[in-house]
């Protein structure tokens, strides 16, 4: 059984990534990072599945397509 991908903040997305608060955000505008969800009225977090890919190839990163295989 697959376990459920967790929802991780902003504060552990910088710690994984080494980036900048302001350089994630302009990143996600430009596409090159993946965009965060909502998760309460004030709240965001990203899937730690696109963080972990985007971190594996960060240069190759694209947003998952709607015909990508599901891993």
């Amino acid at each position: 059984m697959r376990e459920p991908d967790r929802i991780i903040r902003l504060k552990t997305v910088l710690s994984r990534t080494g980036l900048s608060r302001s350089t994630i955000y302009r990143k996600i505008a430009e596409g090159t990072f993946p965009a965060q969800l909502k998760i309460s009225a004030n709240g965001t977090g990203w899937h730690e599945s696109d963080i972990n890919r985007w971190i594996t190839d960060p240069v190759g990163w694209r947003p998952k397509g709607e015909f990508d295989e599901v891993r």
